[in-house]
């Protein structure tokens, strides 16, 4: 596993082909998943981004 620590800020391209999802993201990223492990990674991602957008928020919280 690579150790790149970079931060991306575009969203990767989705499509399906045949029963097959093919993800192409920023560095190169180019995977194809079953419909199965797609919706799994969906789901991890979401979680991911809600916990890494709330500790955003309670890092720096909004000034009124």
């Amino acid at each position: 596993m690579t150790q790149d620590k970079t931060i991306y800020d575009e969203a990767g391209d989705v499509d399906a082909t045949d029963g097959v999802v093919s993800m192409k993201g920023p560095d190169a990223v180019d995977i194809r998943l079953t419909p199965e492990a797609a919706e799994e990674t969906s789901e991890r991602l979401n979680t991911g981004a809600m916990k890494a957008r709330g500790q955003k928020y309670f890092a720096d919280p909004p000034k009124n």
